[in-house]
């Protein structure tokens, strides 16, 4: 069936700190550019987006209301602008407009598998929220995105989703090697510089599993560690406190693009030891640097990366990491060119294209 209806997306993710999901909202908005017609697809942006994308095919809509924390851009100033100017709602974050859901994407089902993991009230409110919309998402939207076979499955299993609804288009890596690195980390932090040392990068969240990082630098005091992320509500103090306290373990706070490139080029392994991810993008991210990794054996890792890294159990701290990096693996050269933002743009503009979307004007 054709349709002549104009896709809307969702553009909060220009108002947000960049993270995976905002990178690949940007980036693939970017590449999709380039695949549609004018007239095909709209980016709606709220009053305070930031580095407005110059596009040449998707027309940039900047309404007047802004987005901040929680659901009142989407639920009201976006949801009010696809129903009364008939669009169908495109959504990269794991959200949508409630009543009018169109092509939408679920990143991962964290909160519902772990909803212990939100502690405080706002982290509650979070995590209803983030459940409404994922429930919301797979009962009604027209099609559903998401960024691993793993999450494929676990949607149909939780929501009882027909299969050929869900479309997995995987996220990637794209427009990395642009970003110069930014070796002055080191001179912060010049311990680094002395000893060869493991990086770990991502919000300190308790679902990234600090404990084992705290557990493995207790049992190995001659390795030494640099942990970079935002502290969240939602990650355990004594967890924080403990890591604080190691003399092997650096916490270095938030790092520019360029300082984590210098130190995914400089590590001696990147190591993720979390018990769960959608996709897992930074270990990609260190791969595209030459940087090893050594990642959780766990939900959707082993699928996106094979042969290609070092698996350990999130829940054994006392592994010898000498000894794993002793062992051989495939060369990343295979997934690095299949996980891109580029082919996810492909992807995504393939299936709304077989919906009848994106006809020849």
């Amino acid at each position: 069936m054709k349709s002549n209806r104009i896709i809307a997306i969702n553009g909060e993710s220009w108002c947000h700190t960049l993270t995976g999901i905002e990178r690949l909202a940007i980036e693939v908005t970017q590449y999709l550019d380039e695949l549609v017609q004018e007239n095909q697809v709209e980016l709606v942006l709220p009053a305070n987006a930031e580095n407005i994308p110059k596009l040449r095919n998707i027309k940039v809509v900047q309404l007047k209301e802004e987005a901040h924390f929680f659901p009142k851009w989407t639920q009201i100033a976006f949801q009010k602008y696809v129903i009364l100017h008939h669009r169908i709602s495109f959504d990269y974050t794991n959200t949508c407009p409630f009543f009018a859901p169109g092509f939408e994407f679920i990143h991962d089902l964290y909160q519902k598998l772990h909803p212990a993991d939100f502690t405080s009230r706002r982290d509650k409110l979070i995590q209803f929220y983030s459940s409404l919309m994922c429930r919301a998402i797979a009962k009604r939207s027209r099609e559903i995105f998401t960024v691993s076979e793993y999450t494929k499955q676990t949607i149909i299993d939780m929501y009882h989703v027909k299969p050929e609804k869900i479309h997995v288009v995987y996220s990637g890596v794209s427009g990395y090697e642009k970003i110069p690195v930014d070796k002055s980390i080191f001179d912060k932090f010049p311990q680094l510089k002395e000893k060869p040392f493991y990086f770990t990068i991502g919000s300190l969240s308790t679902r990234k599993n600090l404990k084992w990082i705290a557990e493995h630098a207790s049992l190995y005091p001659n390795e030494l560690f640099a942990v970079s992320g935002k502290p969240l509500p939602s990650v355990v103090p004594p967890e924080l406190e403990k890591m604080k306290s190691l003399p092997n373990v650096i916490m270095t706070g938030y790092l520019s693009d360029g300082e984590v490139k210098a130190m995914h080029a400089s590590c001696k392994a990147f190591i993720l030891p979390t018990y769960f991810e959608g996709f897992g993008l930074p270990p990609l991210e260190a791969l595209s640097c030459g940087a090893k990794v050594i990642i959780s054996n766990r939900t959707s890792l082993p699928e996106i990366y094979g042969n290609c890294a070092y698996y350990i159990d999130p829940d054994k701290a006392n592994v010898n990491l000498d000894e794993l990096l002793s062992q051989k693996v495939e060369s990343p050269e295979k997934i690095l060119e299949k996980f891109t933002l580029k082919n996810t743009a492909q992807r995504i503009y393939d299936v709304i294209k077989s919906k009848g979307l994106f006809t020849e004007s």
